[in-house]
């Protein structure tokens, strides 16, 4: 039996390979957006900053090379004070993630909370005097009242970093390697007077430094968020990060069961040339909550 053969007439030859084009490129779109198999999607403003406290220890003293950087305002509220030249002094604590009693942070924000490991060094700089109203974002002490603070002298500059070569996934390191915060003093230093249980997130400490308990003090400082300039913070992380603020208490907390001692290496662009650095954490003696200013909450 003979197979029966189409023959397609010149003009529908035309039209049916633009229709095959046509169908072939929507498909194309329709791949490209799908993300691939495991890829880790970023969290809303809200998810991220609600859910960032972090426990900051006293370190071994270190100094690092004494590196100028300047940096610049990128929450909107703050975006009126000046651009600043400041040199990274001693190292003073290294801030690491925690959740507070049986919170667990929402999810894909939890992916990236667990890697927010800040070195905190000694700044120094302009007065700035501005008068600010904060409000906690946390879920479990956002009825607290409103306090009313006046952000002062800058005192710390709180920079990513990892530790023990503990890189965290691509997707989530193009978003941490772009916190960091500028510390200043603030006046009063109201008591938060809660207790709350703290956990580590991080994979590296969390086998070394066990759930405990912490009494939340005096706040003394509150860290805003700033760019160095050579960073070129893509703009969907740049949504992102200028909506972290915290704001750091004073604490008491058990002596750590064991000596833990980490390598720890710079991963944002502008420091990335810095030697690695060794810490070893003496003990945490405060805890950094994260607040809204001014009613400017974020987005999400």
């Amino acid at each position: 039996m003979d197979r029966a053969v189409i023959r397609i007439p010149a003009r529908g030859k035309t039209t049916f390979r633009r229709l095959a084009s046509a169908v072939l490129a929507a498909l194309a779109v329709v791949l490209l957006s799908v993300p691939p198999a495991g890829a880790v999607t970023l969290p809303t403003p809200k998810s991220l900053t609600a859910y960032l406290d972090l426990e900051c220890y006293r370190t071994s003293a270190y100094q690092p090379p004494a590196v100028q950087i300047t940096v610049r305002h990128i929450n909107p509220v703050l975006g009126n004070l000046p651009v600043e030249t400041v040199t990274l002094g001693q190292r003073e604590q290294l801030c690491v993630p925690v959740a507070k009693n049986s919170q667990e942070p929402p999810s894909p924000a939890i992916d990236f909370i667990k890697y927010v490991d800040l070195s905190c060094y000694k700044i120094s700089g302009t007065t700035v005097n501005t008068g600010l109203v904060l409000s906690h974002l946390n879920p479990l002490f956002q009825n607290l009242p409103r306090t009313q603070i006046s952000m002062n002298t800058p005192q710390q500059l709180c920079v990513p970093v990892v530790k023990n070569n503990a890189v965290p996934p691509t997707e989530v390191l193009q978003l941490v390697r772009y916190i960091d915060l500028k510390c200043y003093g603030i006046t009063p230093n109201t008591a938060l007077n809660q207790t709350v249980s703290l956990r580590q997130l991080n994979p590296v400490l969390t086998p070394q430094i066990p759930t405990h308990k912490a009494q939340i003090l005096y706040a003394r400082q509150l860290c805003v968020p700033v760019q160095k300039a050579g960073d070129s913070i893509p703009s969907a992380v740049l949504d992102i990060v200028r909506w972290i603020d915290l704001e750091k208490f004073d604490a008491i907390t058990p002596t750590l069961p064991t000596t833990v001692s980490l390598s720890l290496r710079h991963i944002d662009p502008v420091l990335s040339g810095l030697p690695a650095e060794q810490a070893t954490l003496v003990g945490a003696d405060q805890v950094a909550l994260p607040v809204a200013k001014n009613g400017n909450l974020p987005p999400g």
